[in-house]
């Protein structure tokens, strides 16, 4: 076969209408807050991720899981229903999508979430989760060929590429796929989102950023009253600072002078949640930073000390993918991009969930022809024999 094919293996069933989005998000939520404080302490730079196309990726990983592997993965997404995770998932994908294109001050709002798989050519994927991917994340099983991973990994990260417009070019990169992989689950997401009110650009001016070794460096601070809700805290201010439309926003909160490690280690489920429910409306003057950074991540240990190890280990099970197939995820890999200026915010970020078969080859047999031995040329086609032989002394002429 081509290394990509066009073929796309799924189901007939359309794409239902999510119900209920209330409990997913607030699963989301939590999600957030534990990844993030998982990941912050990796690093000592920029950080920029989604959580939230993490969750997705994951989403659809546990519509073939089974048994403990499944309510390990659960637990970690802060759910005890695979199948009610997913409508609320949709419903959530369903309210995203909608503001996309929406005219907001003579511009748009770009949203877009996409999900792809890429199965290996051959292996027979089990209908209940070709159900569960159309039914609930729009899509279905896109056929490539593993042993030509240089293909595959082009296809995937093309695809990934698009959805981020570019801003992820290549989110699987060299080496991360073998020729045990066989499946790829893939979760994009891409935001291109003015204010509301923009910072005006003659407000903008180098000032000094004091990072937290007592040092300074020079940014450029955006200046302007465009902020249009506050709230506080224990050692920190916050500031909601909404998009075009008023249905997105950012939120910056910024902590006290030396206290930047303790807000942080405080960010939870329960924190977050009170932060968006305790800003008040009034007018903000606030002063921020352009800025565009990038992130990189293997989730695979971050996820399992969260909580979902077996997994990633011969134990796992999901049969409900792929029942002639033994399966474990080998990597979780995530990206995050963003950049902030004057007129508005540009993010993506995409996931990616491989899976690797624990089928292994049989081992070779040892044949060792160190003693006198027979020999037969053969016709493979008609089973003729044309030479035969033996040989008791190999250096004999």
């Amino acid at each position: 076969m081509n290394p990509v094919d066009s073929d796309l293996i799924g189901s007939d069933l359309p794409r239902a209408a999510g119900t209920s989005a209330a409990r997913a998000a607030a699963a989301v939520s939590a999600f957030s807050a534990e990844l993030f404080t998982a990941v912050a302490p990796s690093s000592a730079d920029n950080l920029v991720c989604s959580p939230y196309s993490v969750a997705v990726a994951l989403g659809m990983v546990v519509q073939g899981a089974r048994g403990a592997t499944a309510a390990q993965i659960l637990d970690v997404l802060h759910s005890d229903d695979a199948q009610a995770l997913a409508d609320g998932l949709n419903a959530i994908d369903s309210v995203l999508t909608a503001d996309s294109g929406s005219a907001r001050n003579s511009t748009e709002i770009e949203l877009a979430s996409g999900n792809s798989l890429w199965g290996q050519h051959g292996v027979r994927w089990e209908q209940p989760f070709l159900d569960a991917l159309a039914r609930d994340f729009g899509t279905g099983v896109r056929v490539v060929d593993y042993r030509q991973t240089a293909a595959a990994r082009s296809a995937i990260n093309d695809w990934v590429a698009q959805q981020t417009r570019r801003r992820i070019p290549e989110l699987v990169p060299p080496g991360a796929l073998t020729l045990d992989t066989r499946l790829t689950l893939v979760n994009a997401i891409f935001l291109k989102a003015p204010w509301q009110k923009p910072f005006p650009r003659e407000g903008t001016r180098d000032a000094p950023f004091h990072l937290l070794d007592g040092t300074t460096v020079s940014s450029q601070l955006m200046d302007g009253t465009v902020g249009t809700r506050f709230a506080s805290g224990p050692g920190w201010e916050a500031v909601d600072l909404p998009y075009a439309g008023a249905e997105l926003a950012m939120a910056v909160v910024v902590p006290q002078a030396g206290r930047f490690a303790e807000v942080e280690r405080s960010v939870s489920g329960e924190w977050l949640s009170a932060l968006l429910a305790g800003l008040r409306p009034g007018p903000v003057r606030v002063r921020l930073p352009r800025w565009t950074s990038r992130a990189r991540f293997d989730l695979a240990g971050v996820l399992s000390g969260m909580g979902m190890p077996i997994a990633f280990t011969g134990d796992a099970d999901f049969a409900g993918m792929a029942a002639e197939e033994t399966l474990r995820i080998s990597a979780v890999l995530h990206e995050g991009f963003i950049a902030v200026d004057e007129e508005g915010t540009e993010a993506a970020a995409a996931t990616a969930v491989m899976m690797r078969t624990l089928s292994v080859a049989a081992q070779p047999r040892s044949v060792v022809a160190d003693r006198p031995f027979l020999y037969l040329i053969h016709d493979l086609r008609t089973h003729t024999p044309l030479f035969v032989g033996r040989v008791l002394d190999p250096t004999a002429g």
